[in-house]
């Protein structure tokens, strides 16, 4: 990944005179494969610390509600178990382990996301396991678990009275107004092989789907197709969403979201076998550029059709790199999933989609972290995930308490380092190395500011800090100013730094925990101190290290 010379000074401006809208908080969405894990103690602890700073419900979304099964993820795959049929082929359901996973996201604060998929067992057509290779082994259970979940319903007629009857007892369990705030998507990746038949199956599919969740409430919100990105060897996602969006303006059938997927990196080799904690095979690193022309190419699919340019669009899936469950002993290039660089990839991230917003037909309305936890992992695997082992909350989550605090109103920001979204075509690799903002301004007259240096290349040698300027204009007030400057980077925020400081221990003491989560939190650079701000104006220094970010939020002390 070809990267520039390492930035030593930047200037960052803020005009608060020149507002940019309302700002469209695309971050407030999770998502992940282990549904039954929602509801674990664990998971309900999640659930909880992350509604404890979330500025709005986050929507969560999670795999398997219909797959049939024992109700737990070994070690990835779950089952919501709901759909059964008696001896004379009679459907009924049993909405226990649905009432946990609901249970926990609105018990939460946060709504559904409702990916309906995949197809359960007893709708699997008589002659798929013939047609499905499979060889028997103690690792798999058997072809359904393997893969014949993801062929399309036998029956969709007794698919679409599955859809109704969830629906329907989602609103009697927690009322049409709060159920209205859900969204219901059907499947997951049907371009891949998460669906064995063709775009027209899928199709019919959806106009069945479609019409069961409005059948239930009216009003509900129902989309789809959430296909995957399409830049990468063989894929044909923009292809599938295409062909959907054509099929559904040229019949008429709802359609209230788009939704769709990116991801920033494959590694390969995914898995590599040695010794555990072995160096990368070849030095890879997440590409942010990647993830910003997939997104793009959705859009414009979406824009091609002028009914559908005001349609939320959301990146349910909107990843560095895949896979979720694999980490830092399959790969050592997974390793940036528990650091600083993370958290400072996603700020930047969000930023961007937001300028890509304003150059797009359509626009993203959410960006969703597939990422939440795992049971049973070592501390700090490296999985795609927010909280690692013992419930520690590893840097990332800060990013989303930094963002959390923005206010709701977009200021304008120049950088002299900042890399243009004019560049996106251009051939390389990765993101090079940056100085940007995202500023904002809320109705109590404060102004923050997220500011951060980046380079999509994990393994950017290490420099001195930059020297940065943060001049804010055309301040709502005057006179004397309160800073507050919250950081992540190697020292602060990191709860990883603090655990290598440790040995890394395996089996940490009751007092390394303590000592680990002392410095989980969202942690102060600095002490607020006051500052003067004349004619409007105030100027601050930042020094950054690579990669790093800050939160400044100023506010009038008269």
């Amino acid at each position: 990944m070809s990267m520039s010379a390492r930035i030593a000074t930047a200037t960052v401006r803020v005009d608060c005179g020149a507002p940019r809208g309302p700002v469209r908080r695309i971050w407030t969405s999770l998502g992940f494969d282990e549904i039954n894990w929602t509801s674990r103690p664990a998971g309900k602890r999640h659930l909880r610390t992350i509604g404890a700073f979330a500025e709005r419900p986050y929507h969560v979304r999670s795999h398997y509600i219909f797959n049939s099964g024992i109700g737990w993820s070994l070690p990835h795959w779950g089952a919501g178990n709901v759909y059964h049929e008696d001896a004379a082929g009679r459907p009924f359901y049993d909405f226990s382990i649905a009432d946990e996973v609901y249970d926990a996201v609105v018990g939460a604060g946060h709504r559904p996301l409702v990916e309906l998929a995949f197809t359960p067992r007893a709708l699997v057509a008589e002659d798929a396991e013939k047609r499905f290779a499979f060889e028997p082994s103690p690792t798999q259970w058997s072809p359904y678990e393997a893969g014949l979940w993801a062929t399309p319903p036998r029956d969709y007629g007794k698919w679409g009275g599955l859809v109704r009857a969830l629906v329907e007892h989602c609103v009697a369990r927690y009322g049409a107004e709060h159920v209205r705030g859900w969204l219901w998507e059907l499947w997951n990746e049907p371009d891949i092989y998460y669906w064995r038949g063709t775009p027209e199956q899928f199709h019919a599919l959806y106009d069945v789907t479609a019409a069961a969740v409005k059948a239930a409430l009216p009003d509900a919100a129902v989309g789809g197709p959430a296909t995957t990105g399409d830049l990468g060897a063989g894929r044909r996602g923009n292809e599938f969403l295409r062909g959907f969006l054509a099929h559904c303006a040229r019949t008429g059938a709802p359609l209230d979201f788009v939704s769709f997927h990116t991801k920033g990196a494959r590694f390969t080799p995914w898995r590599v076998y040695g010794p555990l904690g072995g160096p990368a095979p070849t030095r890879q690193s997440p590409s942010s550029l990647k993830m910003l022309r997939e997104v793009r190419a959705a859009l414009d699919a979406v824009a091609a059709h002028p009914q559908y340019r005001d349609l939320p669009c959301i990146v349910d899936e909107c990843d560095a790199s895949v896979p979720a469950h694999w980490g830092v002993y399959d790969n050592a290039n997974f390793a940036y999933r528990n650091t600083e660089y993370f958290a400072v990839f996603q700020c930047k991230l969000m930023k961007k989609l937001l300028d890509l917003n304003d150059r797009s037909g359509a626009h993203v309305h959410q960006a969703t972290t597939w990422s939440f936890y795992f049971e049973g992992e070592r501390f700090f695997e490296g999985t795609r995930s927010l909280f690692t082992a013992e419930a520690v909350e590893k840097p990332v989550l800060n990013a989303y308490r930094m963002l959390a605090r923005l206010g709701d109103a977009r200021l304008a920001v120049e950088s002299s380092h900042a890399w243009s979204l004019d560049r996106l075509d251009d051939a390389a690799e990765g993101m090079s190395e940056e100085v940007d903002a995202l500023a904002t301004a809320d109705g109590r007259g404060g102004v923050s500011v997220l500011v951060w240096r980046h380079a999509d290349d994990q393994y950017a040698p290490a420099a001195r800090e930059a020297d940065v300027t943060l001049q804010i204009a055309r301040l709502p007030f005057a006179g004397d100013v309160r800073v507050h400057h919250t950081r992540i980077d190697a020292g602060h925020s990191n709860s990883h730094a603090a655990w290598r400081a440790l040995g890394a221990p395996r089996d940490p003491s009751e007092s390394e925990l303590r000592t680990i989560r002392e410095r989980q939190g969202l942690e102060q650079l600095e002490p607020d101190r006051t500052e003067s701000a004349r004619d409007g104006a105030l100027t601050l220094r930042l020094a950054l290290p690579l990669p790093s970010v800050s939160l400044i939020e100023v506010r009038s002390i008269s």
